[in-house]
């Protein structure tokens, strides 16, 4: 499932350059994700990194873009021309 910034966003900063894919970019008001560019950090780290970093807690996961953690890894490795444990 990829990720969603909500509008609670206060345009901080910290969450795009986290980001290893470059989904996170600077929308019209607050940050946006891009769906087709989010892994939820899968094949790069344990845990989101965005929501790691985010200070006010504003990244839930996108009900309207549900994935698999397979599906997920799918994306990853089409992203990165990367497979997995490479």
């Amino acid at each position: 499932m990829a990720l969603i910034i909500t509008d609670e966003c206060i345009n901080c900063d910290v969450c795009e350059p986290e980001c290893p894919n470059e989904a996170i970019s600077q929308g019209a008001e607050i940050y946006e994700i891009d769906p087709n560019k989010c892994t939820e950090c899968v094949g790069h780290y344990d845990t989101p990194q965005c929501v790691e970093v985010c200070p006010v807690d504003c990244i839930p996961k996108d009900p309207a873009h549900r994935e698999s953690e397979e599906e997920l890894w799918i994306k990853y490795e089409k992203l990165t021309g990367k497979t997995r444990g490479s």
